[in-house]
Formats: structure tokens, sequence, C-alpha cells
């Protein structure tokens, strides 16, 4: 008699297998119906069309409740878990279907609802107009101060600008950087020969320079030298103005008050770092040595010359007896600022460059406007700046006022200019024209150094020659050699001007402290 071996908790092997069994002959498991019913089921899912979605009654902002994963039957084929969906009810007859436990259906059903109740919301109040909301703002003020919010950042510096230079271009090269478009005022003339002296240069030309800057947006003629209340509210309402802004030296009126109180009270003051190595006062006091080192003998000529008129800045004297004629600057030319005035765009493949050189000493408003009309003649305006040795070998040992790099910087401001050749040769030659792919040459009929037309050996002969040589009508009859008259001529004024000037400068470098900025 054969014993058959039968599990515990399983039916007698004589029954027929089902099959969802492995192997025949084993002993079937205990949710072996189970499973058999999982099959039936899903066959029948399979066979018969797919019955309506069971509709909740639940709030629809009400998310569905997570159910419990089915655990999936080993021995089956189909291994996948048991999908189960649910249909909730909501506003306006929407029917949004979503499986049980995804996140990502929940948050589309929410994003959907909240898109349908804000919509719905805006329609109603832009029918139904302006509504005060207890507690609220009117809808216009909200709009107002959306709209406020989105316009772009405008900040306020003033100044005098006399005798632009590259310091003033920094200053407001720092002040865009705090907004998004910079608004700058105009000093009068009479605000200036009130409070510091004579102008060296009128309303007009320092108007001509101020908007020639590539970081300035818009300009405002005859601004006051203090901000006062009216001016101030002024510029709040009608020019939209957000923060003032100044540089960390002080602005004292002549009773000895701030110039910048009230923007300072007001929470609307920004202060900016001031550029280094040189002002307007410095620049004057060195066209003045020129005038005093003229009256000298030959023999005291060369020691002389090495001096710096604001010796008070404690720069050291310079015995290297380069004989340049170029006074000692306290500008520290750096590889960073030169980037900063750089510009980040070079020319095309199919760009038309226009080539001007020169020295730019003391740039001012004839130098912009001969600049502004090269630039119109073609897509990328290429300027030569000529060294320190080669301009005092042409117009003299006190020449030029301000060095190389001071000379580079104020050309880079212009907005008409795109590159520079720092320490441009004084010939142009066929090489030259072909490395920089240069199509026109140009230069203007107010210069001057025009004696090399009466030369063999002429800068512009090469051009001339390849027939890409212009040249055209300057707009103003300044140079560098006007300015300087305009201080000789009235040479006691600024005189006393800038010793009241070198003393206030002088306190302010003895106690300075680090300011940080770019």
């Amino acid at each position: 008699m054969s014993h058959r071996r039968v599990h515990r908790g399983t039916t007698d092997t004589s029954v027929p297998r089902d099959r969802g069994s492995r192997l025949p002959g084993k002993p079937q498991p205990r949710y072996a119906h189970a499973a058999k019913l999982h099959r039936n089921r899903i066959r029948s899912a399979l066979s018969s069309p797919p019955a309506p979605p069971r509709l909740l009654n639940l709030p629809w902002w009400l998310p569905p409740e997570p159910h419990a994963p089915t655990t999936p039957n080993p021995r089956s084929r189909h291994t996948h878990p048991r999908t189960r969906t649910r249909t909730l009810t909501l506003p306006l007859g929407l029917l949004v279907t979503m499986e049980a436990g995804s996140s990502k259906a929940r948050l589309a059903v929410a994003c959907a609802i909240g898109g349908i109740v804000l919509g719905a919301a805006v329609v109603a109040l832009h029918v139904a107009g302006p509504v005060a909301v207890p507690g609220l703002p009117p809808l216009d003020a909200l709009r107002r101060r959306f709209h406020r919010r989105r316009r772009p950042v405008r900040v306020y510096m003033d100044g005098c600008f006399d005798m632009m230079h590259y310091g003033h271009c920094n200053a407001l090269r720092q002040a865009r950087a705090l907004g998004d478009q910079l608004v700058v005022g105009v000093v009068s003339d009479d605000e200036i020969t009130a409070n510091k002296g004579p102008p060296v240069t009128p309303l007009n030309e320092r108007m001509v320079m101020v908007g020639a800057v590539k970081w300035v947006d818009d300009v405002i003629p005859d601004a006051p030298y203090a901000i006062t209340e009216d001016f101030m509210n002024k510029l709040f309402t009608e020019y939209n103005i957000d923060y003032i802004i100044h540089g960390d030296d002080p602005c004292l009126l002549p009773d000895g008050t701030d110039a910048y109180a009230l923007a300072k009270n007001a929470g609307r003051y920004k202060q900016i770092k001031r550029t280094e190595g040189v002002s307007t006062t410095d620049i004057v006091g060195r066209m003045l040595l020129c005038v005093r080192e003229r009256s000298v003998s030959d023999r005291h000529n060369h020691s002389s010359l090495q001096r710096q008129f604001s010796s008070g800045h404690g720069q050291k004297i310079d015995d290297s007896g380069s004989g340049s004629g170029t006074r000692i600057s306290h500008f520290l030319p750096t590889s960073r600022r030169i980037v900063q005035f750089s510009n980040s765009r070079g020319p095309g493949p199919d760009s038309r460059i226009v080539y001007i050189d020169g020295a730019f000493d003391l740039f001012h408003a004839g130098h912009v406007e001969i600049l502004r009309l090269a630039r119109g003649l073609g897509d990328f305006l290429l300027v030569g700046i000529h060294t320190d040795q080669t301009i005092s070998s042409t117009r003299g040992p006190h020449r030029p006022i301000m060095n190389l790099h001071e000379r580079s910087l104020s050309v880079l401001a212009c907005r008409y200019v795109d590159e520079v050749i720092i320490g441009a040769p004084w010939d142009i030659s066929k090489d030259m024209i072909t490395t920089f792919n240069i199509s026109l040459v140009v230069q203007g009929t107010i210069a001057e150094n025009m004696d090399f037309a009466k030369d063999e050996s002429h800068p512009y002969a090469v051009p001339m020659v390849m027939g890409i040589f212009r040249r055209l009508e300057s707009p103003l009859d300044i140079t560098t050699s006007t300015i300087i008259r305009r201080i000789v001529s009235n040479h006691e004024a600024y005189q006393k001007r800038n010793e009241k000037k070198e003393a206030s400068e002088k306190k302010y470098y003895e106690s300075k402290n680090f300011v940080n900025g770019e």
C-alpha cells in the first residue's frame, strides 16, 4: 500500500490540477482560488466593454483618497498591479478621471481648477469694473502697483561734468549698474559759477559730452547744484526716478551743508565709489603748470616738468628723465578697468570698418562730433590713439595733458566708438589696413597738427593711394588748444578755484576709507 504525502493546507493531488500551477503533480498553494478569480476578472474585463466610471459625490477641492496597492499574483501571467480609477464631479460640468495614488494627476487637477477659478474671477472683476473690497486696495491701485514693479528702475545722477574725463564716465558706469536706466542732470553755468567758480566748458558742450557716454539714457539740462525738495519731487513724479546716486566724496554747499541731505533722509540715496587718480581740478592744474613752465628758462624745464600739481595726494616725484613732457598721473591703469569700458562685440564678416586716429587729448565736444560723423559712414568704428611720445614729438614737450591710458578710457566711453588701438602708429600702412580689414580712413578738417600735409612722409599716403581716404568737415571748431586758451585767458580765476578745490581734495584723501565698488 502506497502512502501519498499530502501537504498541509492543500487538497489531494488526485484533484485535477489548475493551469496556474507551475509543475504538474506539485501541491497547489492555498491562494490558488484567489489567483483563479483574479484571472477570471481580467478575462472578463478584456472581453466585455468597460463600465462607466463610478462618480463620487466629493467636494471639488478634496483630493482622492489613496488606496493600498494590490499585491500581484506571483503565479499569474499578469503580474502588473490592478488599476483602479475614480471620477470626481467638478464645477461647470467638468469630469476629471484620475488614477488613484498618482500625485501628477492630482497636481494637474489642482492647476486646472485654480486656472478656472482665477479666470472666472478676473472676468468678473473686468466686467464689474473697480470693486472696493473691504481691507484691500482698489483694483486700479493694484494695477498701478503691478505695473510699477514691472517698469525699469531709473536712477539719477547729477554733476557739473566740466572738462569731462574718464573719472566722470566711470561714475556714470557705476550709477548705471545700480538700475536699468540712467538719467543725468547737468548743472547750469550759473550754478557752477556760484558754487565752484567759472566752468571751463559751457553748458552746450557739456550736454554733448554727457549725451555721448554710452551708459547714459537721458539728460536733464540746467539741473540745480543742490537737490532741493521741489526738484527732488519733480524727479520722483515726472521722471520716475527711484534712486539718486553720488560718489563717496563729500559734496558740500558754500554754507557747509550736504547737497544730498534731502535724498538721504528720504531713503532714496545710493553711493558709488569715486574714481581715483583724476579730477577736473587736477587736469586744470596740469594745464596751469604748463603755463608756468613756459615762462621759465630751458635749464629748469626738465626738472620742473616732473612735478605733480596736486602733490598733496602723496604722489612720488618722477626722476626717470623720460622727458616725455606728460605730468605724472595718479591714475593706476588695470586690465579690469579697460575691460569694463570696452565693448564685447566685434565687427561682423561683412562689416564696413571705418578708421580714425588722433591724440584725443582732453577729450572734448569736438572729438565727440567728429566720431559721430565717422561712425555714420560704416558699421564699426575703429579709433587709433597715438602714444605720448608721438604727441610730444609732434606737438611739443608739454603735451599731452592726459596720458595714453587716460585718453584711451575717455574714447572707449563714447557711444560712437566700437574699438580702440592703444598706441596706434603714426603712419597708416597697408599691412595695418589688411590686418583690421579697414574699408575707410577718415580725418576731420579741424586738427591741431596739419603740417604733415606739406611733408613727403604723409601718414595717410597709403590709404590715399588705395582710394579709401576721406576728409570730414568738423562740426565744431574746438581743439585741445582751445581748452587750454580758455584756462590761460582766465588764469587768475581758475587759480583761485583750484586752490580752493585742492584743499578739499587733500582733506578727502587724508581721511578716505576703502569703499567697495567697481
